[in-house]
């Protein structure tokens, strides 16, 4: 396997355009130029490239809600919720995705989230793999959750105190 070196930094606005291409070209799922920078602003923390050279490869946005936990935890938590990762195909199975999943939980932490939780379809074995590999649990099934009709699997993990 050839190495590929990379990095991690936080997302900045001129980012945009390169972040809202590896989005369509990865994921069915597609959001409106608002909603990045949204996210950016009020969760930069959680906002995250890695790049190869000067190329942006891939990204994690993630928001801190709270809410109940999905893990049986009393009451209501701080929650981070990875609301998309994606990796261009010719940079994916380096450690990419991973190294953006660790770094955002690790930044969900500044915003005092005790856990995290995403969304998977159902038949993307290769990400529900990974996110196994990240201690993930799958907590529950969202039947119909995306437009075209697959189910989610919603996936669930305590973040670690420090």
């Amino acid at each position: 396997m050839v190495q590929t070196t990379f990095a991690l930094r936080r997302f900045k606005p001129d980012d945009l355009e390169k972040v809202m291409h590896i989005n369509q070209v990865c994921l069915p799922e597609n959001y409106s130029t608002y909603f990045f920078m949204e996210l950016y602003e009020r969760y930069p923390e959680t906002f995250l490239v890695a790049e190869v050279g000067l190329d942006i490869v891939g990204y994690i946005m993630c928001r801190i809600e709270s809410g109940l936990s999905g893990l049986g935890l009393f009451g209501m938590t701080k929650r981070g919720h990875v609301i998309s990762v994606a990796v261009l195909p010719e940079a994916q199975r380096k450690g990419i995705a991973e190294a953006l999943m660790h770094q955002a939980m690790r930044s969900m932490r500044g915003y005092n989230a005790k856990e995290c939780y995403l969304e998977v379809r159902a038949s993307n074995t290769p990400a529900i793999n990974l996110y196994k590999k990240l201690d993930f649990e799958t907590t529950r099934i969202a039947h119909g959750y995306y437009a075209d009709g697959e189910d989610a699997a919603i996936m669930t993990r305590k973040l670690p105190a420090s």
